[in-house]
């Protein structure tokens, strides 16, 4: 017998896009067997693990809000983060407040407590290699999973060094497949439904590069998927205007998106 997978993607403060899909999910009574998150997907994954239901949308909303109306992780002054990343080399921002969060929401859980099956990944950086965390703590495994480069340090998780899961795998499709699911709802925040263009300012290199690299391993996995597979890929309705440079800081936009990708998912849904 099949699965049913929710695979949410990384994308920063995009990420809230997925929580209306989500709600939009269980509003359709979609509920799953397995979930596969990466950096901020790793986050709002977690949380339905725990609670896989329509309860975990109020949860992610509450969060979500207090993202929008305090921006603890990213909440730095430009003169701190400059003195940061002088002294430490590696990044802007501080990984506590994070921690402290997710310390405070979900303290010793571990990947067995949880309710349903849950994974998410990170870029090992000692081995270079793409790593599902599967067992023992989930707070540090998600740290690990949205170290963000150059914004947040490298994680240290049993004296291995972590960055940001959507270096290697930002949108885990395969993963999915391999782990038996045959109907796959994916939860991502809309830059592959977009084309690119050419990098015009420095920032944009490392942004565009970035994408193609993300989406190509996406497009190839879908062209690989084996027959009887179905996979949903959600809308976000997000646009251009939120890949601006300081977006990542941006979180004017937080309740909006939610909505957008909310209404977008459940017109795509009443659709199948």
């Amino acid at each position: 017998m099949g699965r049913t997978a929710f695979v949410l993607g990384g994308g920063g403060l995009l990420g809230a896009v997925e929580v209306g899909m989500l709600r939009a999910l269980f509003e359709h009574e979609i509920a799953p067997d397995l979930i596969l998150g990466t950096s901020v997907g790793a986050l709002n994954g977690l949380v339905v693990a725990a609670e896989p239901s329509a309860t975990s949308v109020e949860r992610l909303l509450e969060l979500w809000g207090d993202v929008a109306e305090s921006n603890e992780v990213y909440a730095d002054r430009t003169w701190r983060q400059l003195r940061r990343a002088v002294r430490t080399g590696t990044h802007l921002h501080s990984p506590q407040p994070l921690r402290d969060r997710l310390v405070a929401e979900f303290g010793e859980t571990t990947f067995a407590d949880l309710a349903v099956e849950f994974q998410c990944c990170a870029a090992s950086i000692e081995r270079a290699a793409e790593h599902w965390f599967t067992t023992g703590p989930v707070v540090p495994a998600v740290m690990a999973s949205a170290a963000v480069p150059g914004l947040l340090p490298p994680a240290e998780v049993d004296g291995e060094h972590y960055l940001d899961g959507g270096i290697v795998n930002s949108i885990p499709v395969g993963r999915a497949v391999a782990l038996g699911a045959d109907r796959v709802f994916v939860l991502q925040v809309g830059r592959v439904e977009r084309p690119l263009s050419p990098p015009r300012r420095p920032w944009d290199v490392a942004r565009v590069s970035f994408e193609i690299a993300r989406r190509h391993r996406f497009h190839r996995e879908m062209a690989d998927l084996p027959d009887g597979v179905r996979v949903h890929l959600l809308p976000s309705a997000v646009s251009a205007a939120d890949d601006r440079f300081r977006s990542y800081r941006d979180t004017s936009a937080v309740a909006e998106r939610v909505e957008a990708a909310y209404r977008a998912s459940v017109e795509h849904l009443a659709g199948l």
